[in-house]
């Protein structure tokens, strides 16, 4: 999961884009619909990330359930 963090990061910058013109429909230039298309891909990620990688014994805990770090 580090890794396709560092990948997002590197991919953040869009130093390929910086000197395109092209509009997108007309009027959306495209480095702003990059970043709103990476913005979603972003927000997906990290949902993916919570949904597999999240510690169950937090939310136990949370909860009130007993679990793991709880006296």
């Amino acid at each position: 999961m580090w890794i396709v963090v560092a990948v997002f990061a590197f991919l953040h910058w869009d130093f390929w884009l910086w000197d395109d013109t092209t509009l997108w429909f007309g009027f959306l230039p495209v480095g702003l619909a990059y970043h709103a298309f990476y913005s979603l891909a972003a927000g997906l990620l990290w949902w993916l990330f919570i949904r597999v990688a999240w510690p169950e014994h937090v939310e136990r805990w949370a909860r009130g359930e007993g679990g793991e770090g709880e006296p």
